[in-house]
């Protein structure tokens, strides 16, 4: 038996009712019911849901409704699964869409005080590589992942989240709030205090771990009945990091089978992943040949911070920007974009205080020549 959930990619998800949404919800309805063991396949939309194409430019980004995001496809109710079981995804294949595109939009991303303008790459898809007119010299191998896998939240842990990201804005914190813009499905109560998709939590979602390829089994832990498994997001190759806020952002068809553990959840509260056999290109966990450069918790005027991780990659990357631009010749938007589709950060260290070490490793075989 398989199900296969399709989308219809000239049209924006709010056009297709009952195939999706792009909020968290516990009441958001299935559109599917799967079994255990089933060949399930997945139409998704790119996360922005169709609003960029190869012939969006970069001035045309400040019109783009990133309040859409992420487009996932389902939910699936999966038979058998209950709050307390773990929800294994083992992912079979993950097929890309032809156009891809990688934006830096000025008020987003690691570096978002450096960059304000903004910038796009538009990629073609082919033969396990991506290349784009605005990039040359580059041909990027492809590890497709899905960014964004959850389940949905109970009640319980809905108001939670709800109170503690209202709690962290009120002290300052940056968080996206619920919203009945661009909401799918558009009909309250869900639309207007639906969780937006932009940070992963408890439930998964928009975790964008470039290691859930295909031979990759995610597992969930159980909140509601059905578990309530939806997907979208999926990215061609992104860098760990994804620095910029966007990897290579595609449409792609998910293919996979989900195994339900009963009482498997135990303590668990977040997702966690394994591959057992090897599915992915090399590339995926260390470059055969790379540049890197590192980063510690030291201000560029010379004030140090103490176990300051995000300072620390900070730098990494800074000072990977300004190698990409003396070495090759690109701009530093351009350097930046590249970044976020290609460089790895990595936590070398965090024990030798005060000042903890990130590397940004560039994998040199992405440059033709």
């Amino acid at each position: 038996m398989t199900t296969h959930i399709t989308m219809d990619r000239t049209r924006p998800l709010r056009e297709q009712p009952g195939k999706g949404h792009n909020r968290w919800h516990p009441d958001i309805p299935a559109v599917a019911t799967v079994r255990p063991g089933e060949l399930v396949t997945l139409d998704t939309l790119d996360a922005l849901d169709g609003q960029i194409t190869p012939d969006t430019t970069p001035a045309d980004l400040g019109a783009v409704e990133r309040r859409v995001a992420h487009a996932l496809t389902g939910p699936l109710y999966v038979e058998g699964a209950m709050p307390g079981d773990l929800l294994a995804v083992h992912i079979e294949a993950i097929d890309p869409q032809p156009f891809g595109f990688t934006a830096n939009f000025n008020d987003f991303g690691f570096l978002r005080d450096i960059f304000t303008e903004p910038g796009l790459l538009r990629w073609t898809i082919e033969d396990g590589f991506a290349t784009s007119p605005d990039l040359t010299g580059v041909r990027i191998p492809g590890a497709p992942f899905m960014g964004v896998m959850g389940v949905a939240p109970s009640h319980e842990l809905f108001e939670r989240i709800l109170a503690r990201e209202e709690a962290l804005a009120a002290r300052g914190g940056r968080t996206v709030p619920p919203t009945i813009h661009g909401a799918v499905p558009a009909e309250e109560p869900i639309a207007g205090s639906g969780l937006r998709t932009a940070p992963p939590r408890e439930n998964g979602g928009n975790v964008d771990i470039r290691q859930t390829t295909s031979g990759t089994t995610v597992y969930m832990p159980v909140y509601v009945p059905g578990a309530l498994f939806s997907t979208g997001d999926a990215h061609f190759t992104q860098g760990d990091g994804e620095v910029c806020g966007t990897a290579i952002e595609m449409g792609a068809t998910l293919t996979a089978r989900f195994e339900v553990i009963k009482d498997g959840a135990g303590n668990q509260q977040d997702m966690s992943f394994e591959r057992r056999e090897y599915f992915a290109p090399p590339e995926i966990a260390v470059p055969r040949r790379f540049f890197a450069t590192t980063g510690i918790c030291v201000h560029k005027d010379g004030r140090a911070e103490s176990e300051d991780l995000t300072l620390a990659a900070r730098n990494a990357v800074l000072n990977m920007l300004e190698h990409i631009e003396r070495s090759y010749g690109f701009s530093r938007q351009q350097a930046y974009l590249l970044s976020s589709v290609a460089v790895d950060l990595k936590i070398s260290q965090v024990v030798d205080l005060p000042n903890v070490l990130v590397s940004a490793f560039l994998p040199l075989d992405i440059f033709e020549g």
